[in-house]
């Protein structure tokens, strides 16, 4: 019998960051039940519980440990990453997940809480692959979790959240370049309406009754679930795209591809 893990992920040793719910947390468990441990990152004012990540993964047959981190705090990322070597002695992928989501109509938008957004959003991905990449030896995969708001579409009254989204497409493509000589390849993914605590939040994003009215313009007819945007990472941090570097998958059932009526 054909075995249907993909080849290159058992014991291989991942960093989640944003992994206490959603998308983070789905692919925790997802790397859980093909043999990857991960260092779970969860950041300490997230008032979603770790520890069900952590129960999750271990109901599934895999291992974890779960770690605060603050993606804002370079110090912080670098002890994030080091945890993987510090227990198992290898780093081989890196998912950066962490974001925040805040509304802000551009005479509202002030500098703080545009600096506050990039610094999340953005650089706090180029610290998680900077920490990331510096600790791997030989093949890795590094994989940022974009936006369809910024990554394809604008979205009024979120200018510092599109823009953040945008400018990780660009850092993964450049990032591909840099470190493809040390086989790593780096990728992103654009997720479209998904449902997780982020979207389903009323206030800065469309809450659930506006995710449901949203669903019905999806050419899938839905909206998607966390689990099929892990699925497409876990994909990409697999031998099976070995030859896939630079990319920005995107992932929405269809949403960005519909002609408008």
């Amino acid at each position: 019998m054909t075995s249907s893990i993909p080849p290159g992920l058992p014991g291989r040793v991942a960093i989640i960051t944003g992994a206490a719910s959603g998308i983070g947390r789905a692919l925790a468990v997802a790397y859980a039940a093909q043999g990857v441990r991960t260092v779970v990152g969860s950041y300490p004012g997230d008032p979603h519980d770790p520890a069900e990540t952590a129960r999750l993964v271990k109901d599934s047959g895999g291992e974890c440990v779960v770690h605060e981190v603050d993606v804002r705090d370079a110090a912080q990322v670098e002890a994030f990453a080091q945890r993987a070597i510090d227990e198992w002695g290898r780093l081989d992928v890196a998912v950066a997940n962490a974001g925040v989501l805040r509304k802000a109509a551009l005479a509202d938008l002030t500098d703080d809480a545009w600096d506050d957004m990039l610094q999340v959003d953005l650089t706090g991905v180029l610290r998680t692959f900077r920490s990331a990449a510096a600790r791997m030896e030989g093949d890795g995969a590094l994989v940022a979790v974009s936006s369809i708001a910024g990554g394809v579409y604008g979205w009024g009254e979120h200018a510092h959240y599109a823009a953040a989204k945008a400018g990780v497409v660009g850092l993964c493509r450049s990032l591909a370049v840099e470190l493809a000589s040390r086989r790593i390849r780096v990728n992103a993914v654009i997720p479209g309406l998904i449902v997780t605590p982020q979207s389903s939040d009323p206030v800065n994003s469309l809450g659930p009754q506006g995710l449901a009215r949203a669903g019905e313009d999806i050419p899938w007819g839905r909206v998607g679930r966390p689990e099929e945007v892990a699925s497409v990472i876990r994909f990409l941090t697999s031998d099976d795209a070995e030859y896939v570097t630079g990319q920005a998958v995107v992932v929405d059932g269809g949403l960005t591809v519909r002609m408008p009526a």
